[in-house]
């Protein structure tokens, strides 16, 4: 285990140990949220970059509509 010392404002502290935040416990749910929460966040980025690397006209309201009935159609096929 690492040992972590950090510096907050009164206030804060105060207002985080009312709530109970401030346990190893709630510490390191918090920090495991936010660490899950900021790879989705760099995988949502990294996944607009490559599509915006397409380069590619976008399709037209009809092309996704047949596009979601084609999936929609392959669905029911693997289901059956």
């Amino acid at each position: 285990m690492t040992k972590v010392q950090i510096t907050l404002p009164d206030q804060l502290v105060q207002a985080a140990q009312r709530a109970g935040l401030l346990t190893p416990e709630s510490i390191e749910r918090l920090l495991r949220e936010a660490t899950e929460r900021q790879l989705r966040i760099d995988e949502l980025f990294e996944a607009m970059d490559q599509i915006a690397a397409v380069n590619e006209p976008p399709l037209s309201p009809e092309q996704v509509a047949e596009e979601i009935k084609a999936m929609r159609a392959d669905r029911r096929r693997g289901a059956a």
